[in-house]
């Protein structure tokens, strides 16, 4: 019910900013940052892209465990002006640009649950199984130059177990305006009590399962971390793209038994192909 109403205030800020949109710019991209997938060409209408990606990441939060994972990559776009309207994965969502300077973006996705055989080392068992849910993500990031060279950056994860906030800088490379080179991101990572102990907690009923220390977690900092995107194009059709996240937990969520490790890494690479 949270996300729904959420998602109903979204939608309504949506459709006033609609009203009041500016007239679009000819460019190819709605804002050139290797971290926005744009395959619209600066073009109102359909547009597609269509690739994979590997990933090597955590294999939950918390983990010292790692492994390769193959993902879809790319999006079915629809372009109109200063708005795209999007479908990716298992996301749906709408991405706008206001006073050339303003980033919004919002979505509806699943997050991901936690599988005790997640861990081939057995150090999940005992915990249970958690399930997908829904949760919506809101973002907005603010340049401080025309040409989006830096940014502040915030996004807010809404869902039915606990919501989490981020904070950021961010800053991009390169002299190109087509959305390819890279940018990098520094971020500060907040969550609720709910959101925390979803990860990290343990309730009496896994403790006894577990055997490990019955744990309750604050809301609170969460982590510090630094993402990094490149994007680069092989022709008007290919294009490479790259991600490497890694993510140092605060104290209180390195202490918790889930934790083997006090951080997360995550290294993607993949090629899509824009029909």
């Amino acid at each position: 019910m949270k996300i729904i109403a959420s998602l109903y205030f979204v939608l309504s800020i949506q459709f006033c900013l609609l009203n009041t949109a500016a007239a679009q710019v000819n460019k190819s991209v709605l804002v050139p940052l290797p971290s926005v997938d744009d395959f619209t060409d600066g073009k109102n209408g359909w547009a597609f892209g269509l690739g994979l990606g590997v990933e090597y990441e955590s294999a939950y939060e918390g983990s010292d465990e790692f492994g390769l994972e193959i993902q879809p990559a790319g999006a079915v776009q629809w372009r109109d002006g200063d708005n795209i309207y999007y479908f990716a994965g298992e996301a749906f969502g709408w991405r706008g640009l206001r006073a050339d300077s303003w980033l919004l973006d919002a979505l509806v996705g699943f997050e991901e649950g936690r599988a005790e055989t997640d861990s081939d080392d057995g150090r999940l068992d005992g915990l249970g199984d958690q399930e997908e849910g829904f949760e919506l993500v809101l973002q907005a990031r603010r340049s401080f130059t025309s040409d989006w060279r830096y940014w502040l950056v915030s996004r807010l994860v809404i869902g039915d177990e606990g919501n989490l906030g981020l904070f950021g800088i961010g800053r991009r490379f390169g002299s190109q305006s087509d959305g390819t080179g890279s940018e990098i991101n520094l971020v500060a990572v907040f969550h609720d009590s709910e959101y925390a102990n979803k990860g990290f907690g343990i309730n009496p009923k896994q403790s006894a399962a577990s055997s490990l220390v019955e744990t309750h977690l604050s809301g609170g900092l969460r982590s510090f971390g630094i993402d990094y995107n490149y994007r680069h194009k092989i022709n008007k059709n290919w294009q490479i793209f790259g991600e490497a996240l890694f993510e140092y937990f605060s104290g209180p969520v390195r202490n918790s038994p889930i934790s083997r490790s006090n951080y997360e890494t995550e290294v993607g690479i993949g090629l899509i192909y824009v029909f």
